[in-house]
């Protein structure tokens, strides 16, 4: 569904954020994009969505393409047109607005309305929460609840690909999971296919088919997610020290193998 080759994106004409990277997204699959802080993954997301023009960002080689369409000169709207939502970092909901109208903005590009009616009582039945608030304003809702509603907005557009930045950054363990419930059911119900940018690199591989780690620009490790939870380097460097690696001093611990994708 989702196809990136070689894709490279430079700030201001000079700082390379994203330097070459290639993957895919299946129709209706789970994957995972992992990394540190500063990895790029954010920017491969606003990449695909269309907004690097408004941050002085663009993509200087490569492709991107939805279901054999090209997307790299398309606008944000169109974009979100063609089946891409895109759940930002740290939720980005309208805190002056209300739960009701920010889960009525993200269907602004339909005109289906009889299918936006079924898409709300859909997102209401997946966040029973915001059903209760939904005339409250959403800057008095507590993180967890915003990024409920980020995604159930995200949702109204009715997307075949959504893309969830960072969708655990700062909440507690039993928000996290209640997040992801959704998400699997998001998946499984609506077949939405999902990409998802985390650092809590072990509740994402425990829910992707496939993930892919990137570094420094560049997509370094990728598999499937049950082979990427048992490999050595991964375990030492995203899922917490394994027994070897605590006897480690500092100096001694090296990156894990970076092996190019396309050279493999």
């Amino acid at each position: 569904m989702l196809t990136l080759n070689n894709v490279e994106v430079v700030y201001n004409d000079v700082i390379a954020a994203v330097r070459g990277i290639s993957f895919e997204v299946p129709d209706t699959a789970i994957v995972a994009l992992l990394g540190s802080n500063g990895a790029g993954k954010s920017t491969t997301l606003k990449a695909i969505s269309g907004i690097l023009k408004s941050q002085d960002g663009e993509i200087e080689d490569g492709s991107i393409e939805f279901n054999g369409v090209r997307l790299n000169e398309k606008s944000p709207e169109e974009v979100v047109r063609m089946g891409i939502c895109q759940v930002p970092e740290g939720r980005r909901v309208f805190d002056d607005l209300t739960v009701d109208e920010n889960i009525r903005v993200g269907a602004f590009t339909r005109k289906d309305k009889n299918k936006v009616t079924r898409d709300y009582d859909f997102v209401m039945d997946l966040f029973p929460l915001l059903k209760e608030r939904k005339n409250q304003l959403a800057g008095y809702l507590s993180g967890g609840e915003q990024q409920m509603l980020a995604i159930g907005r995200g949702m109204m557009s009715k997307p075949k690909l959504m893309m969830l930045d960072e969708p655990s950054l700062g909440l507690a363990p039993l928000v996290v999971k209640e997040i992801f419930n959704v998400i699997m059911r998001i998946n499984q119900e609506e077949g939405t296919g999902i990409l998802l940018v985390e650092q809590n690199a072990n509740v994402a591989l425990l829910h992707a088919t496939y993930g892919y780690i990137m570094e420094n620009g560049k997509i370094v490790m990728d598999d499937k997610s049950e082979k990427l939870i048992e490999n050595e380097d991964v375990k030492t460097f995203y899922l917490g020290l394994t027994g070897d690696a605590q006897k480690k001093s500092y100096k001694d611990v090296k990156h894990y193998k970076r092996r190019k994708r396309w050279l493999s």
